[in-house]
């Protein structure tokens, strides 16, 4: 059997974007990936945020089984071993621990969704996230993982950050 394709997304409060794509890569492909998500400790949240329920309802993606948390619970040796990091907050990549296994990298940039905005917006540009991410998910499961050049996997994992 092969090994599962351990994925982290990280947000600042794990409770909007790392969410979103975490139960999207979760649907999308179960077998070949295993998704996690975190925060950064202090600024987690204690619930999804209702604007990520909403979102993943409506495209008929259950929620991840697990609660929001801190990437210090993800980050100890023998947690998650994780093939890939990807960072959806680009303030907390300086921020991030060492990740055990030097995972690969890669930024997809969102914007915070919860900085200011009114309750309807946030819940439009969920729904807006979540296509977004799919799309790029979608394009992450089908890149071929196994018997090809790592750097290569990695480079197309990275340039998935620069789609629109």
């Amino acid at each position: 059997m092969q090994k599962r394709i351990g994925v982290i997304f990280v947000s600042r409060r794990n409770s909007l974007r790392s969410i979103l794509a975490e139960a999207c890569l979760a649907h999308l492909d179960p077998k070949r990936f295993s998704a996690s998500s975190c925060g950064q400790p202090g600024q987690v949240t204690r619930e999804f945020h209702p604007a990520a329920v909403a979102a993943l309802k409506s495209a008929g993606i259950p929620l991840p089984n697990r609660l929001p948390r801190g990437w210090d619970e993800l980050a100890r040796a023998s947690a998650h071993p994780a093939d890939f990091v990807i960072t959806l907050d680009e303030t907390t990549g300086p921020r991030q621990p060492l990740w055990p296994g030097q995972p690969d990298a890669a930024l997809w940039a969102y914007p915070d969704l919860l900085d200011g905005r009114d309750p309807e917006r946030v819940a439009h540009d969920a729904v807006q996230t979540l296509f977004s991410l799919r799309r790029r998910l979608e394009l992450l499961v089908s890149l071929p993982m196994q018997g090809v050049d790592r750097s290569a996997v990695r480079s197309d994992v990275r340039d998935l950050g620069y789609l629109r």
